[in-house]
Parts: structure tokens; C-alpha cells; sequence
């Protein structure tokens, strides 16, 4: 997959914005030439002015440069629960904020005036990866989230925030389709404390056709993310009606996580709504969404959750020993916390997997813009 070719007019103009640009990890030059990115499986092959398909990666002369590094799109804070995560510090705030572009052409992006955006990367507000550490101290936040695009594409830019937010004992958290290669993924998910990473449909048709990406790809990070990090992770799935909500997909995705990392890794299986070039499909039903979750327990995963819409049921962390419920929630607000304060239930004394600690955050359901000078 090569980058976009650019008009005489944006090559101009994108060469006087890229010369105070850092330099990218992660490419090589080729023998006939150009630049080929390393980062993510497309491996984009770029000549002078031209940019990745993710639109923020970009030759500038004999190099490639990171043109959103320390450009976001907006910051927000969040209940850590909204990243979805529900066993790494239960209550919490976190940071979140992206910036512009996507390595994935996802056609039902809820993100997609982000993500698809072609001007953000000279709009976006500036914020360096200690101001934003900064901020979210301030905040009160436990935790700074790399997410609304994927944080791949800015890799960089989420690697140095996150030796800031460590610096001053705050956790690094990304949201991400796991889409890169196996050379990069060693470096980005070293430093993240946690990471939710979409399980996006358990077919190769779904992942091309809806995504322009490749199911294995994103399998093997995931195994390996689990097998070879102390990076706590959960997985979402985003149940679209008509094309993978199949009983059988559902059966086969739950044998591999199985199989592969175990049944203590959240699941978490989400609603969807139309958009983007979407719009022609139905909402998925909240009987669906539930019976999903059905599927997944009885297949012997023992965390799986609903997004998306209102199920208090979908929302609770039971034992998986004794089936105390151990913490209780309505949306992203803790009702119940009954872990104690090494983990376990109080019932039974069974390890509950996750990073907890003896209370609940108190953030609740709230959603805050924050301004980052």
C-alpha cells in the first residue's frame, strides 16, 4: 500500500510544515528509493511529499517524519471504565486524548472526524507529551489514554507521554486495533500500563472488506501482547448486525481467546449505532448484545462484558469461582466495590486478575474537556 500522491500545491505547502517535524522510527529506504514505514503491516512505500496512508506519516527529504507529534485533537476526562477497561483501577479518571488519522479504513468509524481528518494535523492544539502528564496530575487523574484514533499511528508521540506520565507515577493506557508489525510492537506496548485492543469480527472477509486490514495480524499482537508483556489487557468487540454477530463467530472467537491467552482476559462486546458509511444497518438489539455475552461465559470465558447500552448485568465483575458479585456498576459509575484489598473475593478468597486497588476511584460517569496550554 503506497501514500497518497500529492498536487504540486500540497507538496509545497506540506514540505514548509514538516521541516520542524521529529523524525519517525520504524522505516528503511529501499533500493529503488523510497521510504518504506515499518510501523504497521500496510508498509507504505512514500517518495519525497508524499504521506502514509495513516495521513500523518510522511517523507520529508531522505526521512520520514511524525507530522501530528504533539498536536492532539482535544482532550477529555474520562472514567476509565469508557476506555473500556474494567479491571485496571475500577473508579478512576484518565486523560484521554488522540490526534489526527488511521492506519485502518474501518466503515463504521464512530471516531471518523478524527480519524479521517486531513486538516487536524494543522489545526489541533499543541501539547507536549510533559504538559499533558502535567495536566492530568493536576487533574487528579490516575491514568493519561491514548485513544479516539489509534495510537499506533502516533507512536512516538505516545511513547514519550507515557515516560512522562510514568515520571510522576500516573499509568499509560492505549486504545488500539493492534494493527502493527511485530518490529514495532515491542517498543509501543513496552511502556503501557494497560491497553484495550479491538477484536474488531473473527473472520478475514470482515476484517478486509469492512476494515482494509487483516485478522492475523491483529491475533498475533494480541497473543503476543499477553505472552511477552506485563501490559494488562482487555478486548472489545463491536457487534454490527448481518456481519459478525453469527452465534458460530461468536463460538470461534471465544475457543481462540481460550485457547490462546486464557479465560481471565475481559471481553467486552459493544453496541453498535450507524455511522459513517454505515448508516444503512440497524442498531445492534440489546437481547443480542446479551446473548452474546451468554455465549461467551458459557463457552468458559470468566469476564465478559456489554457496552453501549444500559445492563446493569453486563456491567458487574462476579468471581468466577463463586459467583460473588464483586463489583457493581451502572454505565461507568461504581455502585459496589467488594474486592479486598489484595484482590480477591471476600467470599471465597479467589484471585480476581486485573489491577486493583483496596477501594474504588470516586469519578463516577462524568465526561470533562480539558484545555492544555
Amino acid at each position: 500500500m503506497t501514500g497518497d500522491t500529492p498536487t504540486e500545491a500540497e507538496s509545497r505547502a506540506d514540505a514548509e510544515s514538516w521541516v520542524d517535524a521529529p523524525t519517525a522510527r520504524w522505516w528503511h529506504t529501499i533500493d529503488d528509493g523510497r521510504i518504506e514505514c515499518d510501523l504497521c503491516p500496510r508498509q507504505c512505500r512514500l517518495h519525497p511529499g508524499q504521506r502514509g496512508f495513516c495521513f500523518v506519516r510522511a517523507r520529508e527529504g531522505e526521512r520520514m517524519v511524525l507530522t501530528t507529534y504533539g498536536r492532539s485533537s482535544g482532550f477529555a476526562i474520562d472514567p476509565i471504565e469508557k476506555k473500556p477497561l474494567a479491571h485496571f483501577h475500577p473508579g478512576t479518571s484518565v486523560l484521554s486524548f488522540g490526534t489526527a488519522g488511521c492506519n485502518l479504513n474501518c466503515r463504521y468509524c464512530q471516531n471518523w472526524d478524527i480519524s479521517k481528518s486531513r486538516e487536524w494535523d494543522r489545526l489541533a492544539a499543541i501539547a507536549t507529551p510533559d504538559a499533558i502528564a502535567e495536566a492530568a496530575e493536576r487533574s487528579g487523574c490516575t491514568s493519561v489514554a491514548f485513544t479516539y484514533n489509534d495510537p499506533v499511528i502516533f507512536a512516538e508521540y505516545a511513547i514519550d507521554t507515557a515516560a512522562a506520565c510514568h515520571e510522576r507515577g500516573l499509568n499509560a493506557v492505549a486504545v488500539t486495533a493492534g494493527y502493527i508489525t511485530p518490529l514495532a510492537r515491542s517498543d509501543f506496548f513496552a511502556p503501557m500500563d494497560a491497553a484495550n485492543i479491538d477484536l474488531k469480527g473473527f473472520t478475514e472477509d470482515f476484517y478486509w472488506k469492512l476494515t482494509g486490514s487483516h485478522l492475523k495480524d491483529v491475533l498475533d499482537t494480541i497473543a503476543w501482547v499477553h505472552g511477552n508483556t506485563d501490559t494488562w489487557i482487555e478486548l472489545t468487540t463491536l457487534l454490527i448486525p448481518g456481519h459478525n454477530d453469527s452465534s458460530e463467530e461468536i463460538e470461534g472467537m471465544c475457543r481462540w481467546i481460550l485457547a490462546e491467552i486464557g479465560p481471565d482476559v475481559p471481553l467486552h462486546l459493544s453496541a453498535f449505532h450507524p455511522d459513517f458509511k454505515m448508516l444503512d444497518v440497524p442498531p445492534t438489539p440489546p437481547a443480542a448484545l446479551r446473548a452474546a455475552r451468554r455465549i461467551a461465559l458459557d463457552a468458559g470465558l470468566h469476564f465478559v462484558y456489554t457496552g453501549n447500552v444500559h445492563d446493569r448485568s453486563g456491567d458487574v465483575t462476579a468471581c468466577p469461582a463463586c459467583g460473588h458479585a464483586l463489583i457493581e456498576r451502572d454505565w461507568y459509575e461504581i455502585l459496589a466495590y467488594r474486592l479486598t484489598a489484595d484482590g480477591r473475593c471476600p467470599s471465597c478468597g479467589a484471585t480476581v486478575p486485573g489491577r486493583f486497588g483496596p477501594t474504588a476511584g470516586e469519578w463516577g460517569r462524568r465526561s470533562l474537556p480539558v484545555r492544555i496550554a
